[in-house]
């Protein structure tokens, strides 16, 4: 689908030369479509943004199917992905988490957009048996962000973890989580 290729190509061109070099000919070139494509898809600045965005959170969401005995292992399977295949992604949503500090139109979609995904992580807590779903999940996700940010554009990029790793870490933070050692977490 063209609009997939050309929410794909925004991802790319963000991660790779940052906000400032998102254009609609950027994206043109970078998608191999003919100039004018994209405005034809996304006539603004703000409607390419949105659909970038939103491609981000599909993409994230396709990513997290997680089992009900498998939570621990299922989230260090999604960090590691974020961190190699999924890297190009994760350093588009960084560039656009910035730029949603600057542009109240991006924070309301920003927002909005990554509810659904801080929806789904608390109806999987909730599963898991968090007696706290929302605050469990606030909790999960700053850890998260914390070690993909590291591993990704932190001190921690020389030497990001290994799935192995990813895994042991994830095992010990839901353990800690109240509640969380009587959790199924797939140790």
């Amino acid at each position: 689908m063209r609009v997939t290729s050309i929410a794909d190509a925004a991802i790319e061109v963000v991660a790779a030369e940052g906000m400032r070099g998102l254009t609609h000919r950027a994206v043109d070139r970078a998608a191999g479509l003919p100039p004018g494509s994209t405005s034809y898809y996304a006539r603004t600045r703000a409607a390419l943004l949105e659909l970038a965005v939103r491609r981000i959170a599909e993409l994230d969401d396709a990513s997290l199917t997680v089992a009900d005995d498998e939570l621990a292992p299922t989230l260090a399977r999604f960090l590691h992905a974020a961190m190699t295949t999924g890297r190009t992604r994760l350093v588009a949503r960084y560039e656009f988490a910035l730029e949603a500090t600057r542009r109240p139109e991006l924070r309301a979609i920003y927002d909005r957009v990554g509810q659904r995904f801080r929806d789904s992580c608390a109806e999987l807590l909730a599963r898991a048996g968090s007696p706290d779903p929302a605050r469990h999940t606030r909790m999960l996700i700053a850890w998260c962000d914390g070690v993909l940010f590291d591993s990704v554009a932190g001190a921690g990029a020389a030497r990001a973890p290994e799935l192995a790793e990813l895994e042991l870490s994830t095992a010990e933070f839901v353990a800690l989580l109240p509640g969380g050692g009587a959790w199924p977490v797939g140790r």
